[in-house]
Parts: structure tokens; sequence; C-alpha cells
């Protein structure tokens, strides 16, 4: 009875969606996150963003947009990292659903109306929906990379071994799910080793219910050098901490994909370096990656890292044309082009782009290997 009521009061009613946005000295792209949210589609919707005690203008900068926006609501604390920053948003939610999102992202105009949307089509025991993201720098514009996957149902053991969901501003999140394990852990900042809080959630709340994807590019998630996201050292420390705790809650799971899972981020990270110029922390990253899985050596994309870092330090000017060239696979972009055009343009032309397809391809084919396991 309680699945069907469930069910029908989704299919018959908006329900409300609480969007999170935790914000720290976040004056620079503040403006266009929130407008970005302000634009959606899907209407029935209110907005907490937490200023987690910024020295800047960030909470001038949104008072001045609450103003035309009444679901824009700010609270404000002393500086107590992103985890508490986004739990203090969950508890003051009063959504269904849970759409986190950092204050330097932005999302398609359409894009928690097709997460909606698929929520309207599954059963209670679905507890995510996640859908695709672009890598884009400080001006809005795609970098070449992305994250896209065509991963669902139970999702633990794909997860543990990559977060292949790719950051914390692509997933619609049923909030009866989000209080049953917690929220968002303060143990990795404890540790001061801060960056995986996102991949922390997943890994728990995959434990907990089923994951589905809206196939399309609806997520601009920005990757610049001074966010906490290009602090290699602290996220590998922050991985470690958060496979050490999922190890203990899970210790049925074999040991060789904790080991992959470690050897696959390395590898990431060392793809990272190699992408802001990085080249001797690259081939450093490499070679931790290797030696803590050998297996690393069967994936073709490896032997590329060495080459180009040998050609960045021979080459100051490696780097821009390894930047022109990784822009490719998203080159329909120019600065005058709107960001709802773009997404738009993205996923008519680029969705079935070798690059992407190879992606899907690879991401299925290990999900489907470790579901046997």
């Amino acid at each position: 009875m309680h699945k069907s009521v469930d069910k029908e009061s989704l299919l018959s009613a908006e329900p409300l969606v609480s969007v999170i946005v935790p914000a720290y000295n976040a004056e620079t792209f503040i403006t266009r996150t929130l407008a970005s949210i302000s634009a959606q589609t899907y209407r029935n919707l209110e907005v907490w963003v937490v200023d987690d005690g910024s020295s800047d203008h960030t909470s001038a900068i949104v008072e001045a947009l609450a103003q035309h926006d009444s679901r824009i609501q700010l609270l404000q604390q002393p500086n107590q990292g992103v985890a508490n920053a986004r739990n203090v948003g969950i508890r003051a939610a009063n959504g269904v659903f849970i759409a986190p999102i950092d204050a330097d992202d932005v999302w398609c105009q359409n894009t928690l109306e097709k997460l909606v949307d698929k929520f309207r089509l599954l059963a209670p025991q679905a507890g995510v929906v996640y859908t695709w993201s672009i890598d884009i720098d400080k001006q809005g514009q795609p970098t070449g990379g992305f994250h896209a996957a065509r991963i669902s149902g139970n999702v633990l053991k794909t997860l543990i071994c990559h977060n292949f969901l790719g950051n914390a501003s692509s997933t619609l999140i049923r909030k009866t799910y989000l209080d049953q394990v917690g929220g968002y852990s303060t143990e990795l900042r404890n540790c001061e080793a801060q960056g995986c809080e996102d991949w922390d959630l997943y890994l728990r709340l995959a434990g907990q219910c089923e994951f589905e994807v809206v196939p399309e590019f609806l997520v601009g998630y920005r990757k610049i050098a001074s966010s906490m996201s290009q602090d290699f050292n602290q996220m590998a420390r922050s991985q470690q901490v958060m496979l050490a705790s999922v190890q203990k809650k899970h210790p049925q799971i074999p040991k060789y994909l904790y080991r992959l899972s470690k050897s696959s981020f390395y590898l990431y990270l060392a793809q990272q370096c190699n992408q802001t110029g990085s080249f001797r922390k690259t081939l450093s990253w490499l070679r931790r990656a290797i030696k803590t899985d050998p297996l690393v050596l069967l994936r073709p994309g490896l032997y590329l890292l060495p080459f180009q870092s040998l050609i960045g330090r021979l080459d100051r000017n490696a780097q821009n044309r390894h930047t022109r060239k990784s822009t490719d696979i998203f080159s329909l972009s120019s600065s005058e082009v709107p960001l709802n055009r773009l997404f738009h343009a993205i996923n008519s032309t680029k969705v079935h782009h070798p690059k992407v397809s190879l992606k899907l391809f690879v991401g299925s084919v290990l999900h489907r290997t470790l579901s046997k396991i």
C-alpha cells in the first residue's frame, strides 16, 4: 500500500524539490549558478544557499538575487566545511527531493524537469537519479572533459571502483534515503581529507537504494585551478579515508576492487595533472597507479600520458595545444552561445560522439562484470 500511494502522489502532483547550494567565497560564480536555478522549467522548488563563512560578497549577492526570486533563502554560518554546509541546507529543506549543486556549477534550463520526470516512472526503491555533465572553465566554455554513464540499479560495486557520477551537481536524491544515511559525512574534514564528500555519500546511498540515469548532458561542472578538486594530494587522502570506511561496512566485497579503485583514481589524478601542465606530477601519479595495481597497464589511455608529459617538458606551449585539442568533442561552443543553446547543441550532436560511446560501452561492461562478482 505504501509503495502505490507514494508513486501515485508523485504522478499526480509536482513534488517540491529543495535545491542545496553550499557557498564559500563564491562571489565570482554564484550569480550564474543561481540564475541557472531560477531559470529552471520545473517551478516547484526552493533554494537554500548556505554561506559557509565567506569573507567576500557572497551573502550580499545572494540577498540581492533573493529580492527577485522569493524561492531563494540564505543561511549563514561560520566556516565548517562543505559537508556540514550541505547538511544544514538539507535539514532546512521541505522538499520530497534534494538537488545539490555547487556554487560554481550550472544547470541546463530543463535539468530538474527531466530528473523529476524520470523519478515519476520509478518505484520507491530508486533513490538517486543522475544525469551527465560537461567540464567548463571560468568563462563557462567546455574544456573537452565530460562525465557520462548508463549504469543503473544496484551500483555499489561499480561505484567503489570509480565515481561514474563525477561530481556533486548532477543528482536528484529522494530525501527519505538521505535521512536514512545521515546526509553528508563530516569525517573527511575532521581527518583533513576533504574532497570526496559526494562520492562518499553516493556509496552510502548505493547500499540503501537503486540508481537511475537521464542520459543527456544537463550540467556544467566548472573546473578551475583554485578549486578544492584541484588539490590532488588532498583528493588522494580523501579517497583513502573514504575507502577505508566503506571497506569496514562492506567486508564481503573483494579487496582487489578497492585496489582497483585506488589505482584508477591515481590514474585520474595523473590525467588531471597533465591537463593543468603539471607534468612531473603526472608521472608521479602514474607510478603510484601502476604500483598500486599493475592491471592499470591494460588501460590504453595510460600510455599517452608519459608521452604528453615529455612533450610538455620540452615545449612550454604544449599545454595550450593540448587544451585546444581537448575541446574538439565540444568545439561547437563559443563565448557568444547562451548556456541553454550550448546544452541543446551538445545533446543534438555529441551524445553519439565516438568518445562518448566508448566511455558508455566500457562503463557498462565493467558494471555487468562487477554485478556477477
